[in-house]
């Protein structure tokens, strides 16, 4: 592929930008995979009603939470290998590098963000 039709794929975002991005979503990756490890291991196996069930409650929601971000993140990995990453899925323009580093897994560029956040 020349660098000319590389360019084409994952916005446009040059190589060095991409190989950092990547880094980051692995390093996520890996923090949630052993998030969800830690909490299956520590899920009390107390009674309902007791401060046990209401500590199994909150690292469910915890673990919930964990799965969404790992699915995010494997998704935005799954882009940057078939050349999809950093286009906004509403507008299909490139999503703002800035916003990219702070949130590599993001789908939406930031005036579809907040659009999206006001209910438009």
């Amino acid at each position: 592929m020349t660098s000319r039709t590389a360019t084409a794929f994952n916005a446009g975002l040059p190589r060095q930008e991409l190989a950092t991005l990547r880094a980051i979503l692995l390093e996520q990756r890996a923090f949630r995979r052993e998030q969800l490890r830690t909490i299956r291991s520590s899920v009390p196996q107390e009674p309902i009603g007791t401060d046990g069930s209401a500590r199994a409650e909150v690292q469910n929601h915890l673990a919930v939470a964990a799965r969404i971000v790992l699915a995010d993140v494997e998704a935005a990995l799954d882009r940057l290998d078939t050349g999809h990453y950093g286009r906004c899925v509403r507008c299909r323009k490139p999503v703002e590098v800035r916003r990219l580093r702070i949130c590599p897994q993001t789908v939406y560029c930031g005036e579809c963000h907040r659009m999206r956040e006001s209910g438009q």
